[in-house]
């Protein structure tokens, strides 16, 4: 499948593993020059063709010395894949049981390192006319459920997403937010091991391809009147756009 993407370049957040690493692979198949960011460049990270940088997603400086590599590295940017989530520390604790410890990791890990990496990458990407897709999850929209820091967290990610889209459409840069459904990674692996039950029983339905495609599609210049994302149905896989302001 031609995406008409040859010759751009992306970084792609939590790459190392899971849709993240997939996401490497689908974009480095369409001739993108991929930069792949994570905590630790794996050993399939490593052998992807992608550029592996290991970086500490916590801190605003480790932000910057990304962008700052993958320019010096190819020119520009023209993709970001914000595929930052999970947690070491998934619980299912309620409310009354959740530490301001835990609290803080999961706004740190699903939410603030999107916004740092974010902010660094804009100038670059307002320049390149580029796209920011953000990678929420299911539990954007049902927030009440377990693992509610998780979610809470996911829903504040989809609201940044509008709020992208909103200041920096009319500069030409598109932002879109991705709610997949439930897909094959570690951290259903891990909720299958919180609630006990087999993570093939959890997981109805594996839309990996899919997802993928998806990102690919939203990162093309045919793409270019998406600018919203639809609450996804697990029985039925559609993406609806809607137009994006324009600069003049």
């Amino acid at each position: 499948m031609d995406l008409q993407l040859a010759g751009k370049t992306a970084i792609v957040m939590g790459a190392s593993r899971g849709i993240g690493l997939a996401t490497v692979q689908a974009l480095i198949n369409e001739g993108v020059q991929v930069v792949g960011a994570a905590r630790q460049v794996t050993a399939e990270l490593a052998v992807s063709g992608a550029t592996g940088v290991a970086v500490d997603f916590t801190g605003p400086a480790s932000a910057q010395r990304l962008i700052d590599t993958a320019v010096e590295a190819h020119g520009g940017i023209d993709l970001l894949v914000n595929n930052l989530g999970g947690s070491d520390d998934l619980t299912l604790s309620g409310f009354l049981d959740l530490t301001d410890e835990q609290w803080s990791r999961a706004l740190d890990v699903n939410l603030l390192a999107t916004v740092r990496v974010t902010r660094a990458a804009l100038p670059h990407l307002i320049q390149s006319g580029g796209v920011v897709v953000n990678v929420s999850s299911l539990g954007a929209w049902q927030p009440d459920q377990p693992p509610l820091s998780y979610n809470v967290a996911k829903a504040a990610l989809k609201a940044l997403g509008r709020g992208l889209a909103t200041d920096f459409g009319p500069q030409g840069v598109r932002a879109l937010t991705v709610t997949p459904g439930p897909t094959r990674t570690a951290t259903w692996d891990q909720y299958a091991n919180l609630v006990g039950a087999p993570v093939e029983h959890i997981l109805a339905a594996i839309p990996e391809r899919f997802l993928f495609l998806l990102l690919g599609f939203l990162c093309r210049e045919l793409a270019r009147d998406c600018a919203h994302e639809r609450p996804p149905s697990l029985s039925r896989r559609r993406y609806v756009c809607r137009p994006t302001a324009r600069p003049a």
